[in-house]
């Protein structure tokens, strides 16, 4: 688009929200590129955006892309005011009568303005736009019952909005460090092979776990399926080929006799080349999973050995890829319990200004955490 064009206000009629051409595709990405563009260059950046549309999670129309734009003009001239993805998740729910149900949540990604267009209200107008939309988007799939987010500009601009924060937003961080004798613990590596069945092992306990008790509360959990997993992996693999021309084999490990099992799915985040030796580059734990959430004195100790072991195993793999941290969200009662029983030195960190999980709730009542108990906030779901 021209510089010289005179930007539209925000509430103008001529605004709408649609689905860019491949051109104005790649507009789109190379503005986003600003903002994660991460260790990649700009032609990898945009190679990946377009790739990254293609993997489980995305292809299928899981995955859209819209950004806000003058009706009026012709395609491939329509100015980028602002843009975003949203992607189709499969929901778990139960309602406070138990009632199970699987349902669809759209996740919002990636809402972003050209810096030099800011504060005239069009991230506003297509969140508006994007409310209006989302409750009958894609309603072949199934009913949709909320949109989801993770706030990198802390909670209040997208409260404002309808997407209301819940507070859900802490994470256990741990350092990498090179273990010795880790071919000496009880863990087996996690291949791309083996994460099918995992995934169903673990979609099957969470149905059984949500419609076998009761809460006072609304009950909603993103489901843990293989296409989140591998959405990270195919990211990973990506990065990792073009930052040092191969790819991670280990997608987490696994501890254990089946119904004795832990597990942790993990993967590899880099947001800058590591050359210039930064901090923030992350394993991140995707899903954790404790089969026997009902274990004796005795099984309870086993456990803390099991998960002192797969934390190591994180520790090494970070090291090993030359990542600086292990980060493992959301971690419940029981997790946190035996992280700290594992005697590995670690922080707990409450996130205040990034990664905030949001909910605008499509079914009845106020979709607060009053009412909505959101289970599973691990960083798989993150898109």
């Amino acid at each position: 688009m021209d510089d010289t064009f005179a930007l539209p206000e925000a509430q103008s009629p001529d605004l709408y929200l649609t689905h860019p051409t491949s051109k104005e595709f790649e507009a789109i990405y190379s503005l986003g590129f600003l903002e994660w563009g991460d260790a990649l260059t700009l032609p990898q950046y945009l190679e990946e955006s377009a790739f990254l549309t293609t993997v489980p999670l995305a292809r299928d129309e899981g995955m859209s892309i819209w950004f806000l734009t003058d009706r009026t003009l012709p395609l491939d001239q329509r100015p980028i005011l602002c843009s975003c993805e949203t992607f189709r998740n499969r929901t778990f729910i139960t309602g406070r009568e138990g009632h199970f149900r699987e349902v669809i949540i759209h996740s919002v990604a990636s809402v972003f303005c050209n810096p030099k267009d800011r504060r005239r209200g069009y991230a506003t107008r297509l969140l508006a736009e994007l409310a209006e939309i989302l409750p009958s988007w894609q309603a072949e799939s199934g009913l949709c019952i909320g949109s989801i987010l993770f706030s990198d500009i802390g909670p209040n601009f997208y409260a404002k909005r309808g997407w209301h924060p819940f507070p859900i937003n802490h994470h256990i961080e741990l350092d990498a460090m090179h273990v010795p004798d880790l071919s000496l613990a009880r863990i087996k590596f996690i291949v791309e092979e083996n994460l099918d069945q995992l995934c169903k092992d673990d979609e099957a306990m969470v149905q059984r776990a949500m419609t076998s008790s009761s809460s006072s509360r609304m009950r909603m959990m993103i489901v843990p399926d293989l296409d989140h997993m591998l959405w990270h992996h195919r990211k990973e693999e990506f990065t990792c080929d073009k930052l040092f021309g191969k790819q991670p084999r280990f997608k987490g490990a696994v501890t254990g006799e089946p119904n004795n099992r832990i597990w942790m799915v993990w993967t590899h985040r880099y947001y800058e080349h590591p050359h210039n030796n930064p901090r923030d580059n992350t394993l991140y734990i995707l899903r954790t999973v404790i089969e026997n959430q009902r274990a004796n004195l005795e099984q309870r100790e086993n456990q803390v050995g099991q998960m002192r072991a797969i934390l190591r195993a994180a520790q090494n793999e970070a090291a090993e890829w030359d990542l600086r941290l292990v980060k493992l969200w959301d971690p419940g009662y029981l997790l946190q319990d035996m992280v700290e029983r594992t005697g590995i030195p670690h922080r707990r960190v409450e996130r205040e200004d990034e990664s905030i999980a949001s909910l605008m709730w499509f079914g009845e009542g106020s979709g607060k955490d009053d009412m909505v108990e959101w289970l599973g906030n691990e960083k798989y779901a993150w898109c």
